[in-house]
């Protein structure tokens, strides 16, 4: 082979090498978040920065009350425990209202709300979108349902610059995650869309209205088993 077929080859073999790469770098971050929590996440250090504060303690699932568990399943996704990531029957349901002119109701499972939460910014870009599947993907394929909660529960905010349950629990109740009732859970729950808005401990109507539909759910969701997939 000539000397000047060789360049060409060297750097097919470089952009392999960075492809290899540029795919691992997903790969390795959702592996060492199956065990350590993050440090902090993309949207809590630009919230900081905006100086919003930054509450974020980290509380193990054990330590987190059943109530916000079955709460935060009811209010976000009721199939959590019977998908792979992605609730099909939720989007083709969102798809249908957008194709009727209807509100679109949202279609993002917990697992989809987490890859974004700890891997990614905020934001509604097809770039971002696009990862936050292959995220999906990837903690679906490597987590556990119980871990993926687990996360959810621990860097999601509850208020300002407040993230995961025992910070939001103890801003709203004063007291720990893992004491929280039925009620208080299903309030917490309810102000997960719009935390900055919304006041989990003096709700307002549509608070109300929505923590005591979630509530509901919750049981429905504790005595039917469908969230058998992450209880111990």
């Amino acid at each position: 082979m000539s000397k000047a077929a060789r360049p060409p080859r060297r750097r097919g073999r470089l952009l392999l090498i960075l492809v290899l790469i540029l795919a691992a770098v997903p790969l390795v971050g959702v592996v060492v978040h199956a065990v350590l929590p993050p440090p902090a996440t993309i949207l809590m250090v630009e919230q900081a920065v905006r100086g919003r504060g930054l509450d974020y303690r980290w509380q193990g699932l054990s330590d987190i009350s059943p109530n916000l568990v079955h709460a935060a399943i009811a209010a976000e996704d009721a199939r959590f425990c019977s998908h792979s990531g992605f609730d099909m029957e939720a989007i083709e349901q969102a798809l249908e209202a957008n194709r009727e002119g209807r509100r679109l109701r949202g279609g993002s499972t917990i697992s989809q709300q987490t890859a974004k939460n700890v891997f990614l910014w905020p934001g509604r870009d097809w770039v971002r979108k696009g990862l936050e599947a292959g995220y999906t993907v990837l903690i679906e394929a490597v987590w556990s349902k119980t871990r993926i909660v687990e996360m959810y529960l621990n860097v999601a905010e509850f208020a300002p610059g407040v993230y995961g349950a025992e910070a939001g629990a103890r801003h709203w109740f004063d007291k720990s995650a893992a004491d929280l009732t039925p009620r208080e859970a299903a309030r917490m729950a309810a102000v997960l869309p719009s935390p900055r808005r919304y006041n989990a401990a003096s709700p307002g109507p549509y608070v109300r209205r929505r923590a005591a539909r979630i509530q509901a759910a919750a049981r429905v969701v504790r005595n039917e088993g469908l969230a058998a997939c992450v209880e111990r």
